[in-house]
C-alpha cells in the first residue's frame, strides 16, 4: 500500500520559516513527480509546488520564498517556506503521481494517483 505523510507545520510568525516534509511509502519513489498543495478554510485545494525528472514548478504566489526538494536515497520530499505570510496560514498536502508531469499538477487536483492527510501551517499577523 501506499502512504504519504506529512510533518513540519505549525504555527509561525510572519516573516518566520518553516521546512515540511513528506514520507513516502510503498512505492518506487523515483518514478513518481511529487507535488505540494495547500487548502485554506472556504477555499479550493490550490498548486504550491511540484517536482519531476524534468524541473520544478511554482505559481507566482511562492516563487522566491518556497523550495522544492527530493531525497530519493531517503524516500522524502521537502519543502522550505521563508518569508511566510498571514495568506499561506493552511492545510498542506503531499502528493505523488506516476502519470503526470510536475507541470500539469499546476494545471488541476483532479485524478490525483495518491495524497497525503495533511500539516497545518498557521502564519500570525
Amino acid at each position: 500500500q501506499v502512504q504519504l505523510v506529512e510533518s513540519g507545520g505549525g504555527l509561525v510568525q510572519a516573516g518566520g520559516s518553516l521546512r515540511l516534509s513528506c514520507a513516502a511509502s510503498g512505492l518506487t519513489f523515483s518514478s513518481y513527480a511529487m507535488g505540494w498543495f495547500r487548502q485554506a478554510p472556504g477555499k479550493e485545494r490550490e498548486f504550491v509546488a511540484a517536482l519531476d525528472w524534468a524541473g520544478i514548478s511554482y505559481p507566482d504566489s511562492v516563487k522566491g520564498r518556497f523550495t522544492i526538494s527530493r531525497d530519493n536515497a531517503r524516500n522524502t520530499m521537502y519543502l522550505q517556506m521563508n518569508d511566510l505570510k498571514p495568506e499561506d496560514t493552511a492545510v498542506y498536502y503531499c502528493a505523488a503521481d506516476r502519470f503526470r508531469t510536475a507541470q500539469a499538477m499546476a494545471v488541476t487536483t483532479s485524478g490525483m494517483e495518491y495524497w497525503g492527510k495533511g500539516t497545518l501551517v498557521i502564519v500570525s499577523s
